[in-house]
């Protein structure tokens, strides 16, 4: 099979295989807002206090552990990001149940040993590597959670269980052959488990809400070893933090249920317009795709940088699952942008295909759309950031945005950068912003800035690129943040994330964690 750059199959391909949506777009979850409680409801306690060593954590647990001299151990230790592949965990610990999930976490307490949580590796900030170099992760016992990957249908099929390490590509071909849905990211690689649990952006969020908004209930084990089964009534503060609060903060999650619905019929839909109508497209497009129809979801890209040549791209592309004629949605956006597309595509698609597209794996089964062996994907070294913004730009601001785009093309060694602005609004909006973790529900779209470049390279430039970025934004938009695009740089990572969920928050993690034992750097600060 031939590796594909899922990045640039999603900024550079035409929809008969569709173009391009998010460059990582992520999913959400509703559900109703849970009555705060201090109840803690044990299903399952340590019997011993478990492993102190090496030797007795590897006897304890029915998953592997790898160390630095064991086979497999350097592939093992590889995240979806290659900037981080410096990483020297202590230990890999890949967990095939939840009691290796206790095991693991007793020998971090015993033992002293740093830990790091993993799931699918696709962390921005490089923390569930272990130990690179400029995380500020020390080397770590890198519990993953990558084999804990079931995806188990309710017999109507109104729910779905699924082990946190499920990548998205395997949920939704699980899902898309029993005729059911949820809305999640766009990335096939991405475990669903760091994804809801950061909330969840994606493709139908304007009409499904975002991933969290779909989960009932988790299984979690907090930093004690004891197992948690949280929804809206029973340990309804954890459950809480599950929705949107971050990966790794207040336990680890071992399984997660949603609840799913009918599989819609997808359109997939792509507008490419020449650069010089870059300041229209953006203007109109702003104070349009946020208040469109809830089936209708969008994201607009300005990209550049060498696999865009002399210059940036301009794309507004996106989802449409109702049933009235596309065409009508978009005549209005269209009409109001007053250009001419220079490209212009449309087609249909099952909801189990049209994900796959996203995913850069067209006609593969999920099990080939992996950077693994045997994928048809393959990983990619990345710098990002975001923001989280509630008004739009007025004209100089628009202007400001779309020069750094053009600076990107200046930049030695960038393979591509720029923006994505993925629109919000709908179904996201209408959940009251404390109901969950996830504070960012008056927002009008999420913003990544990202750039890629080659495997080894120092990525100081790229990591300054996105950053500048974003804080030559920070006027107009503030310092909201996404949590699942973490940002190191950030002054007030807690404030910028959670907002006025961060009290709550904190307050739950010191109950449930009071020794930090999940430590995860730059987040609640």
């Amino acid at each position: 099979m031939t590796s594909i750059d899922r990045r640039t199959f999603l900024t550079g391909a035409s929809v008969a295989g569709v173009a391009a949506v998010s460059a990582v777009a992520l999913a959400a979850c509703t559900s109703p807002r849970p009555s705060p409680t201090a109840t803690t409801t044990v299903t399952e306690t340590p019997t011993a206090a478990g492993p102190s060593t090496w030797q007795a954590l590897a006897a304890a647990v029915s998953g592997t552990l790898l160390r630095p001299s064991s086979v497999g151990y350097g592939s093992a230790k590889q995240t979806e990001n290659p900037r981080f592949d410096d990483a020297a965990p202590l230990g890999i610990l890949r967990a095939a149940s939840t009691s290796d999930v206790i095991a693991g976490l007793a020998f971090c307490r015993n033992s002293a040993t740093p830990l790091a949580v993993r799931s699918g590796g696709h962390s921005y900030a490089g923390w569930s590597a272990g130990g690179a170099a400029g995380t500020d992760v020390d080397p770590s016992l890198v519990i993953s959670t990558a084999a804990l990957d079931t995806v188990e249908l309710s017999g109507d099929g109104a729910s779905v269980t699924v082990g946190p390490g499920a990548p998205l590509a395997a949920v939704y071909e699980k899902l898309a052959a029993a005729g059911r849905a949820i809305g999640a990211g766009s990335c096939g690689t991405v475990a669903i488990g760091g994804l809801t649990l950061g909330g969840g952006v994606g493709v139908l969020s304007r009409s499904f809400g975002l991933t969290c908004d779909q989960l009932a209930a988790v299984e979690i084990v907090t930093a004690d070893g004891v197992v948690h089964h949280a929804s809206a009534t029973e340990d309804a503060d954890l459950f809480w933090a599950c929705r949107g609060g971050g990966g790794g903060l207040v336990g680890i999650v071992t399984s997660m249920t949603f609840t799913t619905r009918p599989a819609p019929t997808v359109t997939m839909w792509s507008i490419e317009w020449d650069w010089r109508w870059a300041v229209r497209v953006l203007n109109v497009w702003q104070g349009w795709a946020p208040g469109a129809s809830d089936q209708l979801w969008s994201t607009l890209k300005l990209l550049a940088g060498s696999t865009h040549g002399s210059t940036p791209s301009l794309t507004v592309s996106g989802t449409w699952t109702g049933s009235t004629p596309l065409e009508d949605e978009l005549a209005p956006f269209l009409a109001a942008v007053k250009a001419t597309p220079s490209s212009q595509t449309a087609v249909a698609h099952e909801y189990g295909d049209a994900m796959l597209r996203y995913a850069g794996c067209a006609g593969e089964p999920a099990s080939a759309c992996t950077t693994g062996e045997g994928g048809v994907l393959k990983r990619v070294s990345e710098s990002g950031t975001s923001s989280m913004p509630t008004v739009t730009l007025d004209g100089d601001a628009i202007r400001r945005l779309v020069a750094k785009v053009e600076a990107a093309g200046g930049i030695v060694g960038l393979t591509e950068g720029g923006i994505s602005l993925d629109a919000l609004g709908g179904a996201v909006g209408r959940v009251a912003a404390a109901d969950t973790a996830f504070p960012h529900r008056t927002a009008l779209f999420s913003v990544q800035y990202t750039a890629t470049f080659a495997d080894g390279a120092d990525p100081r430039a790229y990591d300054e690129y996105v950053q500048d970025f974003r804080r030559s934004l920070s006027t107009p938009w503030g310092d909201a943040a996404y949590v699942n695009y973490a940002d190191p740089s950030l002054t007030s990572p807690g404030q910028s994330y959670f907002g006025e969920n961060l009290a709550r928050l904190t307050k739950i993690k010191t109950t449930v964690d009071p020794k930090k034992l999940f430590d995860q750097p730059h987040l609640l600060s």
